[in-house]
């Protein structure tokens, strides 16, 4: 089957992948024969998370000395919550994605009240409920290829 722009597009849309590797994730979904292009997308969608998990786990071991430190006022500031976001270089700390995994990062823990990092990342997305929160993270990684992690958090709530 011949894979068309609007195709690669679309699912750079939903993942985030490059042009290249979209369309190889789709070429490979099509190979397996799927029934139909809601299924080859499907397919191409696993084969994309699949690659991103790889290439997050060999990038684990390099040190990250940059990031950011996020932080989410919430409830007219009765809830704040702060995420340490740890990359390897400052380029990619200033980076509007990964600025805006962060912020995510710090909302999803002043909704979740998380007690510890490693809770945090297994947490349903409270934005997708399909995906962890350490999904966010590992798409992020798969994309920039850089080492990403989350240092610390803390939430902090009025009465509490």
């Amino acid at each position: 089957m011949k894979i068309t722009t609007e195709q690669v597009k679309k699912l750079r849309e939903k993942c985030g992948a490059g042009v290249m590797e979209c369309r190889q994730a789709l070429e490979a979904a099509y190979a397996e024969a799927p029934a139909s292009q809601k299924e080859a997308e499907a397919k191409a969608l696993e084969i994309i998370k699949e690659k991103g998990l790889k290439v997050a786990e060999e990038k684990k071991e390099r040190a990250t000395t940059q990031g950011v430190i996020e932080c989410y006022s919430h409830s007219n500031g009765r809830v704040v919550s702060v995420v340490e976001l740890l990359c390897e270089t400052d380029f990619v700390a200033r980076n509007e994605e990964f600025r805006a995994v962060a912020h995510e990062l710090a909302m999803q823990v002043a909704a979740m009240k998380p007690q510890s990092v490693e809770e945090l990342l297994k947490q349903a997305y409270i934005r997708e409920p399909n995906i962890v929160a350490a999904d966010l993270i590992n798409g992020l990684v798969a994309k920039i290829r850089e080492n990403i992690h989350i240092g610390r958090i803390a939430r902090f709530e009025l009465g509490e």
